[in-house]
């Protein structure tokens, strides 16, 4: 790894090229130099809700059984043909994203020619962390205990009432099924994907305590770091499956058992909150690296427009001779320039998050809660509700 880091204009990392890929390749569901994620996530609606549906079909579960038909368990289906697929979809996007985000920062010029071997180091020290093996179990681990606590309570406590039967004491196929192959492979894959989100966190930070080469003036206000706005894009999927998966369970009690959303108000508040937090969270880190910056160009930019303008007022209001070059600099101009490079230099942003994040993160997770909403409100008042915010 780190010879072809090394020889290559610019690195390669991988946020995804993880254990489970590997056992995946290994057990030939996915190709050995690509991700399949497709035949892949096919494979996984095989596997989660077919049984589910050819069990239903068999008992008399199947949409006409008056007392709980199998269609109206939104949980059960959002997982299997929604969010487990859209899991496993996101990591082609989620590897090109990252891919291109960390290949850019040495051609850019962020990082210093002497610190290139640094930031190799940087990378390989993040994929010891992304193949760790005693993170992959603790995973493995959370997601049996789950299933254990799960199969001690199901009858009292599940959101989702999985359990067909009515009165039934003991699970029956469907219910078995859904609760210990569907919900712990969801699980399984949302900290698979939390871990991975907490990867470009520390990826990030390593990356920022490296003397960057940030320019206070660059058009992006970010020094030059614009382009990790897009960082959000690789998990616009994962925060649809994940609100779709919330949005459902609340779905099915409004549905069946009388339930409102204004019960629900507050924990739907929660949810956008902790998505914003956690899939916003790896951008905070140069934080201090640009107010840094920013605090240095007040004295620097401060000091050229001084400089400028000070040589302006000597030659033609005082007229004085005035040798100083930074009057005929091409790039620099008029004063009315100076003021903007002034301006560009001491406005900058601590953190590189934009209008790339309504569109990534933001609609995302705010989606499945429109058609939640239009349970109990027709969708064009809430859409009309929506355009007259807007306007």
């Amino acid at each position: 790894m780190s010879a072809r880091l090394r020889d290559a204009a610019a690195p390669v990392f991988s946020l995804v090229e993880d254990p489970l890929l590997r056992l995946q390749r290994a057990l030939r569901l996915a190709p050995p130099h690509g991700f399949g994620a497709v035949r892949r996530a096919l494979i996984v609606v095989a596997i989660t809700w077919v049984p589910i549906m050819v069990w239903a079909a068999m008992s008399g579960y199947l949409g006409a059984d008056p007392r709980d038909p199998v269609l109206r368990h939104l949980g059960v289906h959002v997982r299997c043909l929604l969010a487990i697929p859209l899991m496993i979809l996101s990591e082609p996007l989620a590897n090109w994203v990252m891919g291109a985000i960390v290949g850019n920062f040495v051609p850019s010029g962020l990082v210093r020619s002497e610190d290139h071997d640094r930031f190799h180091a940087v990378l390989e020290s993040v994929e010891r962390w992304r193949d760790s093996r005693w993170i992959w179990i603790g995973m493995v681990g959370l997601v049996v205990l789950n299933a254990w606590l799960t199969n001690r309570v199901w009858i009292n406590g599940d959101t989702d009432a999985l359990t067909w039967a009515e009165g039934a004491t003991t699970l029956d196929f469907g219910g078995a099924w859904g609760l210990f192959v569907v919900r712990p492979l969801f699980l399984f894959l949302l900290l698979v994907w939390v871990w991975r989100l907490m990867l470009t966190w520390i990826l990030f930070r390593r990356i920022s305590r490296l003397e960057l080469q940030l320019v206070p003036s660059h058009p992006d206000r970010v020094g030059g770091l614009g382009f990790l706005e897009f960082h959000s894009a690789a998990f616009g999927l994962i925060v649809l499956a994940v609100s779709s998966v919330f949005s459902a369970a609340i779905a099915h009690q409004i549905l069946n058992h009388d339930a409102t959303l204004k019960q629900f108000q507050i924990p739907l508040l929660v949810l956008l909150g902790l998505i914003v937090v956690l899939f916003l969270l790896p951008l905070t880190s140069f934080q201090s690296r640009l107010r840094r910056a920013n605090l240095r160009a007040r004295f620097e930019y401060g000091t050229l427009a001084g400089r400028h303008v000070r040589g302006l007022h000597e030659r033609w209001v005082e007229g004085k001779k005035i040798e100083d070059d930074i009057l005929s600099a091409p790039e620099i101009g008029p004063a009315a320039d100076v003021a903007t490079l002034y301006g560009m230099g001491t406005s900058m942003k601590f953190a590189p998050i934009g209008k790339v994040q309504i569109g990534t993160i933001i609609v995302p997770a705010l989606l499945p809660l429109i058609f939640l909403i239009a349970i109990e409100v027709p969708i064009t008042e809430v859409l009309l509700k929506l355009l007259q915010t807007l306007t």
